[in-house]
């Protein structure tokens, strides 16, 4: 009976019902599974059937500061955030507004890029999920200010506290400035917390 004690401390992490850290899920199987479209330059997009744009970078930044592989999974806006709620994909880094109703259903990242430029309403979800076209384009002065960030699945604290820690960390050097002027000509990206 001696190990009666030490026993029943497990039993929970031996129940189905326990809840794994996604943290772990992404740690044990050595990748971040990201969501993304490859047609909205120069966010993502192809170029000579190679993946890549401002967002996929940011992707792999992220990745390889979580000690990770980065596994891209181009998908379109009906199976993106629908895939990230199930758990078909860790994060979705597609030029994601974090908006009230995506707030209900997610956690975000802290934001990667402030931006004002017009909105593309997804036919799909017309008041959730918001896109920024590119910012190369002329914005109209009426345009609201849109905030950017990484949706993951709730309840996933460690792994919120591991992303945020890889963005600060790559906002703090300066490689989200240099990726943002590469890819925009234009400082859009947030500064660093103190």
């Amino acid at each position: 009976m001696r190990f009666l004690p030490g026993l029943i401390c497990l039993l929970p992490l031996l129940s189905p019902l326990a809840h794994a850290e996604l943290i772990d899920d992404v740690f044990d199987r050595g990748e971040l599974r990201i969501a993304l479209e490859a047609n909205t330059p120069p966010f993502n997009f192809k170029d000579d059937g190679k993946l890549t744009g401002f967002e996929v970078e940011l992707g792999q930044l992220l990745a390889n500061e979580l000690d990770v592989r980065a596994d891209f999974v181009i998908t379109d806006t009906s199976d993106l955030l629908p895939g990230v709620e199930t758990g078909k994909y860790d994060v979705a880094i597609n030029h994601i507004a974090m908006t009230a109703d995506l707030k209900d259903r997610f956690d975000f990242s802290e934001p990667y890029s402030h931006t004002d430029a017009q909105l593309i309403v997804q036919k799909e979800e017309p008041q959730s999920m918001l896109l920024v076209q590119s910012l190369k384009e002329a914005v109209p002065k009426e345009s609201q200010p849109v905030t950017l960030a990484i949706p993951f699945q709730k309840g996933n604290p460690a792994f919120h506290a591991s992303l945020d820690n890889a963005l600060q960390r790559i906002k703090a050097d300066g490689r989200l400035e240099a990726l943002t002027q590469k890819w925009f000509g234009a400082d859009t990206s947030v500064e660093p917390k103190p």
